[in-house]
């Protein structure tokens, strides 16, 4: 199968997000997928209380919905699950699993659904069609020959609240606590320093919130591309006149300016809202010193107020009640130097002292945040300091005010809250060893790197995937990927096929399942699912379309089908029970967590759902001390593997980005708008001041190579310079084709996040393969 790229190209972007390039990017993919006949009607029911969540991000759903409640990413995420497209055996029986890998990541997805399920064939290295009936019960024998805790099971964050809780007592029947999820590649620094901080894992901000703050901070998030539906609410705050305050290193349109696709007026005119009214390019792990000058001028305001008989700056009551450890928080914020805190944020002086400036003069501040501030060596600090500088004025446990990490994954955060998780001090033992007969196991489980750790060592024998494309996502791609030839069993439940599926260790089977759009019906029942958005919101929702094929199974009667074939009644678990009606499994979730989700079946159809009760947001910290903590940094460097201060000046640090035409691993086309790329992926944004320093010109081929542990190679490439608006020593390339450089060791302490934002990396020139060079940038284009 061969993709033929439009011609590649890069053009500077100059209109707004939104507006008719994001309408133009709907109707190319519905027409791209062959779903122009049943997307738009399935785009009407996205995200609307009688219809079905969004497969994409975990953004949230208002209880009065727009009449599209839809962004340009959902709508891509629904017409790649609704394509007319199909993989079904004749393509596996036309090539074998070598051949395909030869087969990039948007060529594996775009072919389309998976509509039998497969096991792998050593033979001739293809998958051939089984039954379910002996797939489960080949698997089950597997996973009775294996020892429990060398069996993986990984969640990407995309099932439901009913499925997930159904897979981790699975897992915990089974014998093991390894329930790694895709939040121990993004968010799980928040959760780590969240929990310390005030003493509850998630954001405390609802949709409410962004009605009544006064100011909004941003940090690390590209809201244009990765939760678009987010600007509706922006635009309606900036409408009242809320500053909105915003550090990243790239100019990112969505923070720049918005058109409204469903305001015929915005569509027509020639205006568009100004979504930033201060945009700081920090430096790439300048965060952390960028907040502790706002602190810093935050203070000298303070003391000047309070010399001059003016009402004080700082919130002294509420810290006082509901905080410790400021004392040691501000006199580290004394210590650092103005100079130094400029060197490492890469801003100057008089730009953190604007942003404390407003935030000083606001009385409800949000500060909204992404992955560009927890994949870092540092990341949990990085998140502790965004909360000192809510503290530091009492912004959080008020309307309007808080923290709001972005999540990615439709369910991520969900599925942790009904057990998804590695740590059996994280679930009530107790209670799931009452009401289920099963003993939780007491060893602490693997999260995701350490999967990759045991799989490179070879103590992993077994790895189940609900979801994700799991090679991909993680780092290290280089050492990982021959080391999962090893596994004796691989088992992939999806929609569609990716790369993950096409190394199937010595027993593979790929078990397709419905996807969120489609129509569940089990036993003749219509059944609804549960999921948990980003700010701790839980709502009912249902699929409507026909299924792709017959031969699907819903992910949780896969669930109970695996269960079945393995536990053999080892527990008291009405796994059949519960795969006829889904009532039941939510009965069984409010046994398990009655605080969070008593009266369960009938509050999750209130409009826009319930939300999870959080004591940080009532000033109630359930933290050891029952306050709220200021935490100070160890460090400025939120990287440090390579000083800022070292000799090594041919070093950059690279962030690893999604494209506009993208959603976490899944490629929807070549084609990244908003950075003005189109016809590749094979490039590196440089600052033009690196390009001539380092001897090279826009538009050179070059590989890039990781700049630590020099005992082993890592490197991708070739890849075209594009001289772009980026700070000086700092480099951007696309995710995940950069997982490469990414040692499984580079990642943040205390939550072991890959620290896939700040890659040491030098360039090397490079010779363009013919099939690059079909595909590269015209030099002519190459002029910012």
């Amino acid at each position: 199968m061969q993709i033929i790229h439009p011609k590649a190209r890069y053009q500077p972007y100059t209109s707004s997000s939104g507006g008719w390039g994001s309408a133009f990017s709907v109707m190319n993919i519905l027409w791209r997928q062959q779903a122009l006949g049943k997307g738009p009607a399935a785009l009407l029911k996205q995200n609307k209380p009688d219809g079905f969540a969004c497969v994409s991000c975990a953004w949230a759903k208002p209880g009065n919905p727009h009449a599209l409640e839809f962004c340009e990413n959902g709508a891509k995420a629904t017409a790649w699950e609704l394509t007319a497209l199909r993989t079904g055996p004749e393509l596996f029986a036309k090539h074998s699993l070598t051949e395909l890998r030869t087969w990039s990541d948007y060529e594996l997805e775009r072919h389309g659904r998976l509509t039998h399920p497969m096991r792998y064939d050593a033979t001739s290295d293809r998958y051939v069609t089984t039954t379910w009936e002996e797939a489960y019960q080949g698997i089950g024998e597997q996973l009775r020959g294996l020892e429990p805790d060398s069996v993986i099971f990984y969640a990407s964050g995309r099932a439901s609240l009913e499925t997930s809780f159904m897979y981790q007592l699975l897992a915990r029947a089974y014998g093991t606590n390894n329930l790694p999820d895709s939040s121990n590649m993004c968010h799980e620094s928040t959760s780590v320093g969240l929990q310390e901080s005030i003493g509850v894992p998630v954001g405390t901000v609802s949709l409410n919130d962004f009605e009544r703050t006064d100011c909004i901070f941003f940090f690390g998030q590209n809201v244009g591309s990765n939760s678009p539906r987010m600007l509706h609410p922006l635009q309606e705050a900036r409408k009242r006149q809320v500053p909105i305050i915003s550090f990243n290193p790239l100019r990112e349109r969505g923070l720049e300016r918005f058109v409204n696709p469903q305001s015929p007026v915005e569509m027509l005119g020639p205006d568009s809202t100004v979504i930033s009214t201060q945009y700081h390019q920090v430096a790439i792990g300048g965060d952390t010193a960028a907040v502790m000058g706002i602190a810093k001028a935050l203070l000298a305001m303070d003391r000047t107020a309070q010399a001059e008989g003016r009402p004080a700056v700082i919130d002294h009551a509420f810290i006082a009640e509901h905080t410790e450890g400021v004392d040691a928080f501000l006199a580290q914020v004394d210590q650092h130097e103005w100079t130094a805190l400029e060197q490492r944020s890469g801003l100057d002086r008089a730009a953190m002292e604007a942003a404390a400036t407003v935030y000083a003069r606001s009385d409800r501040v949000m500060i909204i945040y992404g992955m560009g501030l927890t994949q870092h060596r540092h990341g949990v600090q990085n998140v502790q300091m965004l909360v000192n500088l809510l503290l530091l004025r009492g912004n959080i446990g008020k309307p309007g005010a808080g923290i709001c990490p972005v999540r990615g994954h439709s369910n991520v955060q969900g599925q942790r809250t009904v057990g998804i998780t590695e740590d059996p001090a994280k679930v009530p033992a107790d209670k799931i060893e009452s009401l289920f007969g099963i003993q939780v196991p007491k060893k602490k489980g693997m999260a995701t790197v350490d999967a990759c750790e045991g799989i490179v060592a070879g103590t992993v024998k077994g790895f189940i995937g609900l979801g994700g494309n799991f090679l991909r996502a993680v780092p290290d791609t280089d050492r990982i990927e021959p080391a999962w030839a090893d596994l004796t069993l691989n088992v992939q439940i999806a929609t569609k096929l990716n790369r993950t599926h096409l190394f199937p260790g010595q027993h593979g089977w790929l078990l397709p399942c419905l996807g969120r759009i489609e129509s569940d019906v089990q036993d003749g029942r219509r059944q609804v699912y549960t999921t948990e958005d980003s700010t701790g919101c839980i709502r009912a929702w249902e699929g409507r379309a026909e299924p792709a094929s017959e031969h699907l199974r819903a992910e949780l009667a896969i669930i109970a089908g695996l269960a079945q074939a393995t536990l053999s009644g080892r527990e008291q678990i009405p796994w059949e029970l519960w795969r006829q009606d889904y009532a039941r499994v939510r009965e069984a979730i409010a046994q398990t967590y009655p605080e969070i989700f008593h009266d369960m079946e009938t509050r999750m159809w209130e409009p826009g759902g319930f939300h999870r009760p959080l004591g940080a947001c009532e000033r109630k910290w359930t933290t050891p001390s029952g306050k709220a903590q200021f935490v100070t940094a160890k460090t400025l460097d939120e990287d440090d593997d390579v000083s800022k201060n070292s000799d090594q000046r041919d070093v950059l640090q690279l962030m690893t980005l999604r494209s506009n035409d993208q959603f976490n691993t899944t490629v929807y086309g070549y084609e990244d708008r908003f950075r003005g790329v189109k016809g590749t992926r094979s490039v590196i944004f440089m600052n033009r001041n690196d390009i001539v320093r380092l001897g090279f010109h826009p538009g050179d081929w070059v590989t890039l190579r990781t700049a630590i542990e020099p005992g082993v190679r890592r490197e991708v490439g070739p890849m075209q310079i594009i001289a772009y608006n980026i700070p000086i020593n700092c480099a951007g390339a696309y995710y995940p084709e950069c997982n490469a450089l990414i040692p499984l060791w580079h990642y943040a302490s205390k939550s072991k996040v890959p620290a896939a934002k700040s890659i040491p990396v030098t360039l090397h020139k490079a010779q363009a393969r013919a099939e690059d060079m079909a595909h590269a940038l015209p030099l002519a284009d190459q002029v910012m």
